[in-house]
């Protein structure tokens, strides 16, 4: 590592090196800003805020009923499906100082992929928010599922508050499809379990595994790939290392609207802002976009995560324009590429910069990002910077040897946030890594100074007469016309040149024609790269955490149409 570029560029702006082992286990870390910050607010929502003690006797009576009522070992798997909710960090935290395996799990999940995830992981708990149940009893008996927990919305919000909340969603707005799960206990009543029993401390060693992530599935079956206590707490210290060069203190308040149980959010805005002893707000449904930018309003936040359609839906928000950005340090963005158009109008918005990081899943997740402290020099809008501290990266070609700076190839990582492997898989687990590398499955450059680029993802690379074009360079190129909200850019079948391109846009404005978008790629891109075929849309499919994804659109696409 010490002949990377980026050393002789920029090696004196962050350490070159972190502790992974400064934890022996994500439970000692938290009971050291449980104690360090116990008086301090932890997380917001609905209006409530609960403090760093609450959430550390909360979490630690949820661990007692875990051990003795639930008979949950170390090791054993517990499931959480739910959103953003003041629940999630006590049953996460309560899981982890079990030494239970977590297995976060999208709540939006149809019963067919939660019975495959359930099955594969061998989940011997669940709880689950009481709206998706009735997917769960669909599908429990053909699962390992031997301790069901139920909570609602409002369970931790307390007073008249949580009870009414409960009530309406219910009743009221219909949201808690009929369900019946017999042995199911509600998640105040763990709780009150657990405060008669005693919490017993397991050994935990940093190899143990913390989390079973599942991957989004868009390449294949979902896998869960096996997240030890030292990958998370690797990438927490790489964060704080990274994130304190721009100023981020022991004072901050973040805006959580990414999901919890997405690893980017988990680790950004989870676990490294308690062990900064932030406030954490969290948005449970951050697409009802006047009432979230409308919380905004109501705190003096620092720090913003999200990706890029998230930030164009806040851009675009009238409410969110007129905020006071005065205490915005950063915001950071991942999940899929910042587009030049979002960071740019960010920076004019609120006075701060965006800024973006890579990562993956498998590696806990962010592997590298553009540097905060000076942003015109290390921002660079389209780059995902330089690799995280004690993280090595390298560009390989087909063959497995390394290519010419500036030359296209697999980005492949190697660091101690990087995933112990696929739980059950071993095959898989073979083929994406290089002896010790991972092979992340995206094109990416490195420019001479050390800064990477990501080119697109390997298995989305369009093929037109023998030129690679890269989806991404497509939709940025399209993105920056003011009347595109969002694009999609994908391959179709073309006899002449094999493959052409086809996009797909989302309106900004009504007016917009095909024309203007081929007019407008005429002045931005090379003849092959441009689309051949436009098409429009109301929306476009995302992931959980709106990742715009090119397979979906394709499929669609090839269903409802035939191409000479």
């Amino acid at each position: 590592m010490e002949s990377h570029p980026w050393l002789k560029h920029y090696g004196d702006q962050i350490p070159h090196e972190i502790n992974a082992d400064c934890y022996n286990s994500i439970g000692e870390l938290l009971d050291e800003s449980f104690t360090k910050y116990s008086d301090r607010v932890a997380f917001s929502n609905f209006g409530k805020e609960i403090t760093y003690r609450e959430v550390d006797e909360l979490s630690k009576d949820f661990a007692a009923f875990l051990q003795h009522s639930a008979g949950l070992k170390k090791g054993d798997k517990i499931a959480v499906q739910m959103p953003n909710l003041l629940q999630y960090p006590v049953i996460v935290f309560g899981a982890l100082r079990a030494g239970v395996v977590v297995v976060n799990t999208n709540p939006l999940y149809t019963p067919s992929e939660m019975e495959h995830q359930f099955k594969d992981s061998g989940a011997k708990a669940i709880v689950i928010l009481e709206n998706f149940a009735s997917n769960l009893q669909k599908i429990i008996s053909k699962t390992a599922l031997e301790t069901v927990i139920v909570t609602k919305i409002g369970d931790l919000i307390g007073g008249a508050k949580g009870p009414i909340m409960n009530f309406v969603v219910k009743n009221i707005k219909k949201m808690v499809p009929a369900y019946s799960l017999p042995n199911s206990i509600s998640f105040k009543d763990c709780i009150a379990k657990g405060k008669r029993e005693t919490f017993n401390q397991p050994e935990i060693k940093n190899d143990d595994i913390s989390f079973l992530q599942y991957t989004g599935g868009t390449t294949g079956v979902s896998k869960g790939a096996m997240l030890t206590h030292r990958n998370i707490i690797a990438n927490v210290q790489q964060l704080l290392a990274w994130m304190q060069s721009g100023g981020l203190s022991n004072n901050e308040i973040v805006i959580t609207a990414l999901p919890l149980y997405h690893i980017f959010a988990l680790t950004v805005n989870l676990m490294v802002m308690v062990q900064v002893g932030a406030k954490n707000v969290l948005i449970t449904n951050p697409r009802e976009m006047d009432k979230f930018c409308k919380e905004l309003s109501k705190h003096k936040f620092s720090v913003v995560t999200g990706v890029n359609t998230l930030f164009v839906g806040m851009l675009n928000n009238p409410i969110f324009q007129k905020l006071d950005f005065s205490t915005l340090k950063f915001g950071f963005g991942g999940g899929m590429a910042v587009q030049k158009f979002t960071s740019d109008k960010w920076k004019e918005i609120t006075n701060s910069p965006l800024c973006e990081g890579y990562g993956l899943t498998e590696t806990s997740p962010v592997l590298t990002s553009n540097l905060l402290m000076d942003e015109g020099k290390y921002i660079r809008t389209g780059y995902i910077g330089i690799p995280m501290p004690s993280t090595e990266i390298k560009i390989l070609d087909d063959n497995g040897n390394e290519v010419a700076v500036g030359e296209p190839g697999e980005l492949c990582a190697k660091g101690p946030q990087i995933m112990k492997g696929y739980w059950g898989r071993d095959e898989e687990t073979k083929k994406c890594f290089h002896d010790e590398w991972l092979k992340t499955g995206d094109v990416a450059v490195m420019e001479g100074d050390g800064f990477f680029k990501i080119v697109d993802r390997k298995k989305e690379m369009i093929l037109v007469s023998g030129f690679n074009v890269y989806p991404n360079e497509v939709e940025d190129a399209i993105a920056s016309h003011p009347k595109v909200k969002e694009v999609g850019a994908i391959a179709v079948p073309d006899k002449k040149s094999n493959e052409a391109v086809k996009v797909y846009i989302v309106k900004n404005d009504p007016s917009l024609t095909e024309e203007e978008i081929k007019a407008h790629c005429k002045e931005c891109l090379t003849g092959y790269k441009r689309p051949k075929y436009v098409a429009f849309a109301d929306d476009l499919p995302k992931s959980n955490v709106g990742k715009i994804l090119r397979r979906i659109i394709k499929e669609n696409d090839l269903k409802e149409n035939q191409y000479d």
